[in-house]
């Protein structure tokens, strides 16, 4: 099944950055999407950023993509997801998660394709 173990959450003032990281283990890194989402209290899980391992092919969720990069380390099988400009509503829970063997690369957005997901890093901007 695998395991994923996100990090790099924190408390920081709208404007600042973060680097969240997602080390996968447990299973064949190769052939994946990696996908950043996150869940706000009281709202549904977004979808925020994805990466196929094969090639690095990227996407992301409209209301980001200006500001957050994903990208990947396959040597550590890790998986990066830079923030910048941090604005309050991007406070949230931050969970990866893996799906595969992908034949597209075309990553997933829906969360129930994702068979294996971290715990989770908090982000808290504040303004």
């Amino acid at each position: 099944q695998g395991q994923l173990v996100e990090s790099g959450g924190g408390s920081v003032q709208a404007g600042g950055s973060l680097r969240l990281s997602c080390v996968t283990s447990g299973f064949i890194f190769s052939r994946k999407c990696i996908a950043w989402f996150r869940q706000a209290p009281g709202k549904g899980r977004e979808g925020v950023a994805t990466i196929h391992t094969d090639g690095g092919i990227t996407s992301y969720g409209d209301s980001v993509k200006d500001r957050f990069t994903i990208s990947q380390d396959s040597a550590k099988k890790t998986v990066y997801l830079q923030i910048n400009a941090l604005k309050s509503e991007d406070t949230a829970m931050y969970y990866c998660g893996a799906a595969g063997p992908m034949f597209s690369t075309t990553c997933p957005t829906k969360g129930d394709e994702y068979f294996v997901w971290g715990q989770g890093t908090q982000v808290t901007v504040s303004s």
